[in-house]
């Protein structure tokens, strides 16, 4: 999380300090909201291998500008129609995937889920589901949405920006279990 007005922001320095503690073929994600070319820049020099994930005002072009694989957020509010996001993916179409996630005031979906049903079948690009996924609920959204990835912060947290390791074991055993059920199918 490169955005520094957020509890989970961390200097570019850090973001490489934790990247190397990876284990060998886990991506790590660069988060910038309406970030300058010279903070990803940073980033990406602290972080060379990361897929980067765009949340704020960035246009189509500032997302492929520095030339790496990227997600683009797109904020779902309660009138979202199911064009608005196939105009997003026609308009990103170098994004490796569309992260959806609940529309707030500010950046981020806040913790909040949105509602699913407004997602058109036959996106053309992968959709990583976001927005106040966690435990109880993300194998309900695996198992509707069907994504290609899911997403999640404060679903996981025992207080705001502190991860909480049992929740994340729960989160990652729901999303394995939502996915053997629909393997099963």
């Amino acid at each position: 999380m490169l955005y520094p007005p957020s509890p989970r922001a961390v200097p570019a320095a850090r973001a490489g300090e934790l990247a190397r503690r990876l284990p060998p073929f886990v991506t790590p994600v660069l988060l910038f909201v309406n970030a300058a070319p010279a903070q990803i820049a940073a980033g990406l020099a602290a972080v060379p291998q990361a897929l980067l994930q765009f949340h704020g005002d960035e246009t189509p072009a500032d997302c492929a500008a520095p030339g790496r694989a990227y997600l683009r957020a797109v904020r779902i509010g309660p009138a979202a129609a199911g064009a608005d996001l196939l105009d997003c993916a026609h308009a990103h179409p170098q994004a490796a995937a569309l992260l959806l996630d609940a529309h707030v005031d500010g950046y981020g979906g806040g913790g909040r889920v949105f509602d699913w049903s407004v997602i058109p079948p036959g996106l053309p690009c992968p959709v990583v589901l976001s927005g106040g996924l966690c435990p109880a609920n993300v194998g309900d959204g695996v198992a509707r949405v069907r994504p290609w990835a899911v997403d999640v912060s404060s679903g996981v947290e025992a207080a705001k920006g502190i991860k909480d390791a049992a929740l994340m074991r729960r989160f990652c055993q729901a999303v394995r279990e939502a996915d053997a059920a629909l393997a099963a199918s």
